[in-house]
């Protein structure tokens, strides 16, 4: 069953302080099997990478085949069905849309010194999209990881996505042609992103590698930081409802379930201001579990991982959210409620606001990003976007007359710090050798 806290009763902080640092993911040694995987496809390239796809995806490859031919993509897209390749495209005008107004503008401008000031915001080059294809295959994701990197213009959208048996999925390469991607190759695992990040001789490095995988992925994307850019290590999905007594509670329990059945770590918590409503909710998920699909991963989830706490007001539902920081939240209360929430918590990856907000809109159509901080770290990072695919570039001008006015603060801090080719590259401009 679900952790039940409320927090009037007597110990509440001890116990929700423990709940907070319950840890959810499995640890796993692998970080010392991801080093030799990449050591070996840095060593190997090609070879290696083919030797590894065919023990863990069962396919064969050879250099020629590792990148899927536009022929192959163009075939699998076209057995697509109409009815999920429309709803697809809906998403991706949407999730476009959404992203261009995230285009930051360049800045450039002269001070009351005369010093010209500014940054140039450019694209990254080349950047990596790691796209799980196991057990589940997610277009949304492949539209979600494309679409911000091709609204920021990188030239060169990379897709490494294992494809066990040689499998293709019409929805997920639809997705990434919507999205700009220019090249995909039917790889996984470390040996993917060593090949991302290191070059093979067919596949050519990128910058940046982006995009969830297990737990080798995570830990060669932690090795191969330095060498490229990585996002944020993903972990498992969360959801956190804050809702009054007012709501349906089977809406709410859909709600909790929609991250539940994602895998058997993945968290959902109620707080509510209702303890009845709480109850009520507690059974509708018990009823909507008789009827999923996923139920095992959902219950296991529900029952290991899940809360519902009981708040005596928002006031003190806050804080309590702040410091759980969720992927998620739904704020489900009235919009004025809602809109004052919305203001008042400073840590959610993502806010849906009203009782007519489903977190799954935004997994999917909305248009906002659904690649979110995990784990608490949204207390410290954001959401997947525009600014993930771009590089800042400052820029300064002096004038004679600009040098001379801040220059010799520039010098005597020089001497400050113990570097006289410092200030002296200032002060053989200011003639003061």
């Amino acid at each position: 069953m679900p952790l039940r806290l409320n927090a009037a009763e007597p110990g509440f902080a001890a116990k929700f302080d423990a709940f907070l640092t319950v840890k959810r993911e499995i640890e796993e040694d692998v970080d010392q099997t991801a080093a030799a995987i990449i050591a070996d496809v840095r060593q190997r390239g090609d070879e290696a990478v083919i030797e590894l796809t065919k023990k863990f995806d069962r396919l064969a490859l050879t250099p020629q085949t590792m990148r899927l031919a536009d022929a192959e993509i163009d075939a699998a897209i076209a057995r697509a069905p109409v009815e999920q390749a429309a709803a697809l495209k809906l998403a991706a005008e949407r999730i476009e849309s959404y992203h261009r107004t995230q285009a930051p503008k360049n800045v450039d401008y002269t001070d009351a010194q005369g010093i010209r000031l500014g940054a140039l915001y450019r694209p990254i080059d080349s950047v990596g999209l790691y796209t799980p294809g196991g057990t589940a295959t997610y277009p949304s994701s492949m539209l979600m990881n494309a679409m911000p990197a091709k609204v920021a213009g990188v030239k060169r959208i990379v897709v490494a996505s294992p494809m066990p048996d040689g499998k293709l999925d019409p929805l997920v390469l639809l997705a990434a042609r919507l999205g700009g991607v220019t090249d995909i190759y039917r790889i996984g695992g470390a040996q993917a992103v060593a090949a991302l990040a290191y070059g093979t001789k067919t596949i050519k490095p990128v910058d940046k590698i982006i995009g969830p995988g297990n737990a080798w992925v995570a830990a060669a994307k932690r090795r191969v930081f330095g060498q490229v850019g990585i996002d944020l290590i993903a972990g498992p999905s969360e959801i956190l409802v804050l809702a009054d007594g007012k709501n349906d509670p089977a809406w709410i329990a859909a709600d909790l379930l929609s991250q539940a059945e994602h895998n058997p770590d993945s968290q959902s918590v109620l707080i509510t201001t209702d303890a009845k409503f709480a109850d009520a909710v507690a059974a509708a998920v018990e009823s909507h579990l008789k009827a999923l699909s996923r139920a095992d991963f959902a219950r296991r989830s529900w029952n290991d991982f899940g809360a519902i706490i009981v708040v005596p007001d928002f006031a003190t539902a806050v804080p309590l959210v702040d410091a759980i920081a969720p992927e998620h939240l739904e704020l489900a209360v009235d919009d004025d409620m809602a809109e004052k929430l919305l203001h008042q918590v400073r840590h959610a990856g993502a806010v849906f606001l009203g009782r007519h907000t489903p977190e799954a809109i935004g997994d999917y159509v909305a248009g906002t990003n659904h690649v979110l901080p995990t784990s608490r770290s949204a207390r410290f990072s954001s959401g997947l976007g525009v600014s993930d695919f771009i590089k800042r570039t400052s820029f300064v001008r002096c004038t004679p007359d600009g040098l001379a006015a801040i220059g010799p603060a520039a010098v005597t801090l020089a001497e400050a710090e113990g570097l006289p080719a410092h200030a002296l590259s200032v002060s053989i401009r200011l003639n003061r050798r």
